[in-house]
């Protein structure tokens, strides 16, 4: 198998949806050579009243996917990017995978961010856990998918391993606040060394999340992490450090639980 190259889009979308489009346009400009691209949580706008999400929200065939597709068709690249998703009377906080032929794939969030002052359950429907697991494959690699608060759930990351992943992505908005920066990146970094998987995180730029998109190899160590600000950063992802920290920690192998929807 060979490497894969993933190009991350660190950004601060705002509640002009065609402005974030052209933001985006202009920030693919900057990749070339790219396997898989990764976008935050809601790439298509945002605004943090939660009262006008309902009207932002887009069908799953509405711009800023065909945007996304048209994009994606132009690198010859996958491209993972969150919105907010109208489906008739409901929204969801979806992630949505497209390549050069459509959407190949989505995920609705399971785990509302109803914390930290938070109620994100007061306008999203939360997706069906039992539901399978959106694992995408990108030239052989099977990419895991959650979104931002699901980091939370360790549950949720080896559900994922369980059906193949041996990369994590996670599209996210990691808002400031008291100790936020460090449980981004403890929980990222657990994430990998416990899974033993890449981790992939693209985070909204300040100031609607605190920036640090990452990425983390198997053994826990972050390869490349971003400021807090509006950035455009590409890693290569080798597949023999996923196989060489398995038969170094064979933690996978060694667990004796495994993960089942409540």
């Amino acid at each position: 198998m060979e490497n894969l190259n993933v190009g991350l889009v660190q950004f601060s979308p705002s509640d002009d949806a065609a402005d974030n489009r052209d933001v985006l346009r202009d920030a693919f400009e900057h990749l070339h050579d790219v396997d898989l691209v990764v976008l935050p949580e809601y790439s298509s706008w945002f605004h943090k009243d939660t009262a006008l999400w309902q009207d932002a929200a887009e069908p799953i065939d509405g711009p800023f996917v065909t945007f996304l597709v048209g994009k994606s068709r132009e690198l010859s690249a996958t491209i993972l990017a969150g919105l907010l998703v109208s489906n008739g009377d409901t929204i969801t906080n979806t992630v949505v995978a497209v390549n050069a032929n459509g959407v190949i794939g989505r995920y609705d969030k399971v785990h509302l961010y109803d914390a930290f002052g938070a109620l994100e359950s007061s306008v999203i429907t939360a997706g069906d856990p039992t539901e399978s697991p959106l694992i995408v494959d990108v030239n052989d690699w099977a990419i895991g998918v959650q979104t931002c608060y699901d980091l939370r759930f360790p549950e949720m990351s080896r559900r994922l391993v369980d059906a193949g992943a041996t990369v994590l992505a996670v599209p996210a908005d990691w808002v400031p606040g008291p100790h936020k920066s460090e449980h981004w990146h403890t929980l990222l970094q657990a994430r990998a060394i416990e899974n033993v998987a890449w981790v992939v995180a693209a985070n909204h730029a300040e100031s609607s999340g605190i920036g640090e998109s990452m990425v983390i190899d198997p053994l826990g160590e972050i390869v490349i992490e971003a400021s807090t600000g509006e950035i455009v950063v590409d890693v290569v992802l080798d597949p023999d450090a996923v196989l060489a920290a398995r038969r170094s920690n064979p933690a996978l192998r060694n667990r004796r639980y495994g993960v089942t929807p409540l």
